[in-house]
């Protein structure tokens, strides 16, 4: 579903350039359900905005279904928002109208396409547990619930791809798991592939890998493990009441470079250099060897 390679992204200003992404290399498979993490700079919205047409990459590559996101002009690319992915916002004033109904709410993306379908606004509202209160006013609704109703309106136009930034980062612990629940259904039945950022290591938990972004790279991997390794296997890990257990990988990318964990690097103390040597089964990263021996 999503090809990123050498993915670069610079903004300018007058006096001020910025690189957010430095040839960010990242591959999602159709159908997959996975979370981006990294702390505030690390590039992972900017990811974000480039995956859902808001904002344009600067070099490099990034390929979602068919529609090269690099080439795409004004018009495919209003298009391939329409038609292609669904984003959910962490402010839910962004995609909420406080003035309309939950199901008018719904509409209204549909009513701009011109291809408004109530039966199907209203079962996305049963997906997503608002059934009883499709038909009221937003102020009526609690903060869980609103951003439940900003999940139905981004599957309103049917997308592949569905983007979501930090969707469970103003609601309680429960309303986030309702909400994660509401992701792998949507995942499972329908074929969404979804796409989370967060900052909550509690809900990255519960996906089946995690890439972590820093200094606007790919830096590491957190696969689930088969849940056939876990006792009692066959089921999801959550389904039977077990924590997800996820394995650590570092990320290389096709030339050959990766980014070793930085808490590493400070207990070997290396710098701008390492040695490294491969002993037929291992690589072994250490400090330079001392020139005067």
């Amino acid at each position: 579903m999503i090809t990123c390679e050498g993915l670069v992204k610079i903004y300018k200003s007058d006096d001020l350039e910025v690189v957010a992404l430095q040839g960010l290399n990242l591959k999602v498979e159709d159908g997959e359900l996975m979370a981006i993490i990294g702390n505030s700079g690390s590039g992972k919205s900017t990811l974000l905005n480039i995956l859902g047409g808001l904002d344009r990459p600067s070099a490099g590559s990034v390929q979602v279904g068919p529609w090269d996101l690099l080439k795409i002009s004004e018009d495919d690319l209003v298009k391939y928002k329409r038609e292609t992915v669904g984003f959910i916002w962490q402010n839910n004033a962004r995609n909420l109208l406080p003035y309309l109904s939950a199901l008018e709410n719904v509409e209204m993306p549909m009513m701009l396409s011109g291809k408004v379908d109530r039966t199907y606004a209203k079962q996305l509202l049963e997906w997503v547990g608002l059934k009883e209160r499709m038909y009221n006013k937003l102020h009526q609704l609690s903060g869980g619930e609103q951003q439940r109703v900003a999940i139905a309106i981004s599957l309103c136009n049917r997308p592949k791809l569905l983007l979501a930034d930090e969707p469970t980062g103003s609601v309680d612990t429960a309303t986030s798991d309702l909400i994660m629940g509401i992701f792998r259904k949507l995942n499972k039945e329908l074929g969404v592939t979804i796409v989370i950022v967060t900052h909550d290591l509690t809900l990255a938990g519960k996906v089946d890998r995690v890439v972590a972004i820093r200094d606007g790279l790919t830096s590491t991997e957190f696969l689930k493990r088969n849940p056939n390794m876990i006792p009692g296997g066959g089921e999801e890990p959550e389904e039977k009441g077990l924590q997800a257990v996820h394995e650590a990988y570092v990320v290389v990318d096709r030339v050959g470079r990766l980014q070793v964990p930085k808490e590493y690097l400070n207990a070997l103390n290396i710098k701008d250099k390492a040695s490294m040597e491969f002993d037929g089964e291992r690589i072994i990263i250490s400090p330079p060897k001392s020139l005067g021996g």
